[in-house]
């Protein structure tokens, strides 16, 4: 999910009032969670709230993960995934065997 002109144009003016230090983290913050949200619309199929048939698995929230770098600690959001096998019963779900 790519950010839309108006959400740029407020980050870069958010960046305007930081000192460099923080513009390298806020940065880095937004492009880290820009390519998790990427990948996790390829890896489902779908973007959020998107229904298409070709959808593999279904968002279930997000979980905190901060990362630590050199310009200071980024939060993340890494998104929680749950497949449709998850809510069936242990007995009809693909590669159990009894």
């Amino acid at each position: 999910m790519a950010l839309d002109q108006s959400a740029l144009l407020e980050l870069l003016g958010e960046l305007k009032l930081t000192d460099v230090t923080d513009r390298i983290r806020v940065a880095t913050e937004t492009l880290y969670q820009e390519l998790i949200d990427a990948e996790a619309a390829a890896f489902i199929g779908a973007a959020p709230f998107e229904r298409t048939p070709a959808r593999t698995t279904q968002r279930n929230g997000t979980r905190p993960r901060t990362l630590t770098t050199t310009t200071g600690d980024v939060e993340l959001r890494i998104p929680k995934l749950r497949s449709p096998w998850n809510w069936m019963n242990s007995s009809t779900s693909p590669g159990i065997e009894r």
